[in-house]
């Protein structure tokens, strides 16, 4: 089966980013034919700085492969670099309703955050449905919160059929994950940079100390039992801990004896452990970009060689040559 994800060159990566969706896209390797790629046209919506867009974009093509993306087994590529996404948007934007985006969760969630709606963001699941169908894609991850994504590329997909009478393009279906980990931020809400309560997974150490800290905990006293509903070190301590430390975890909330420090300090030593040899092939990675380029250079290359012929097929059936 050939999946198909992609992840916003919006900032940092963060250990939520890892835990939701990364870890699957390494695992997804193991079985299916994947194509993963840096969403940099998408991410133009939110970063209008250019100084400030190109080391994100860069810095994420290296997180890939420093996480475990093999470009062996899965097609890694920068969104911008096949033009043949936003020419097949346009074609699809022109058998995409009106009423069909104005009922996009994600776009209402944003203008009702005070969000000043642009065309871009407007139109955003039309070049959602381009990177999807221009590869064929037969699943695409989402939680299933995000199943509309997939619900409205499948209607843009069927508008394109029934408007000019022939079938082009793979019907997506979700591949849900049910068990994606909600991952708590230092203050106890959902880990997310637009909150402000991130641990990156690329941060220097001093960083990630700082931030593992910083985790909001209360002022129970070190004999006592500590609580766990709600506390964002008890859940983080059990995301990180190994199988023969678990039991450690819940003795330590449950018997008192252990202060949060020592606490904080068995978690800054479980995220190294973790993620050491990735954040060492990360350092390599950014010191040669060369190496990164020519993965994203052969990345694009293999998916244009792949919509190079349901292009065809498009241009031809909209009457253009």
């Amino acid at each position: 089966m050939r999946v198909l994800s992609g992840v916003q060159p919006s900032g940092a990566l963060h250990i939520g980013n890892y835990f939701g969706a990364i870890r699957q896209f390494v695992q997804l390797q193991e079985a299916h034919e994947c194509y993963y790629f840096l969403a940099d046209l998408h991410a133009l919506t939110t970063v209008q700085d250019a100084v400030r867009f190109r080391p994100l974009v860069r810095d994420l093509a290296a997180a890939f492969l420093a996480l475990g993306i093999d470009p062996g087994r899965s097609v890694v590529y920068r969104q911008s670099d096949v033009p043949e996404i936003p020419e097949l948007a346009w074609y699809l934007s022109t058998v995409t309703s009106m009423g069909l985006l104005q009922r996009c969760h994600s776009f209402k969630d944003k203008v009702g955050q005070g969000v000043i709606p642009s065309h871009g963001l407007f139109a955003y699941p039309v070049l959602m449905a381009a990177d999807i169908l221009i590869v064929g894609a037969d699943l695409v991850p989402v939680g299933r919160d995000q199943k509309q994504h997939l619900e409205v590329t499948r209607d843009v997909a069927a508008s394109f059929h029934a408007t000019y009478g022939v079938e082009i393009f793979t019907l997506p279906e979700p591949l849900i994950r049910d068990e994606v980990a909600v991952v708590p931020g230092i203050d106890g809400q959902k880990m997310s940079k637009s909150y402000g309560n991130t641990i990156d997974l690329f941060a220097p150490e001093r960083e990630v100390k700082k931030r593992i800290f910083s985790i909001v905990t209360d002022s129970t006293p070190v004999e006592e039992p500590k609580p766990t509903a709600g506390n964002p070190l008890y859940e983080l301590l059990k995301l990180f801990a190994p199988p023969e430390d678990r039991d450690w975890v819940e003795s330590a909330f449950a018997e008192g004896g252990t202060g949060y420090g020592d606490m904080k300090k068995r978690l800054l030593a479980y995220f190294l452990d973790t993620f050491g040899p990735a954040r060492r092939e990360y350092e390599r990675l950014s010191a040669d970009p060369s190496e990164v380029e020519a993965v994203l250079s052969d990345g694009a290359r293999r998916v244009r060689e792949t919509a190079a012929p349901l292009m065809e097929g498009v241009r031809e059936a909209v009457g253009i040559r």
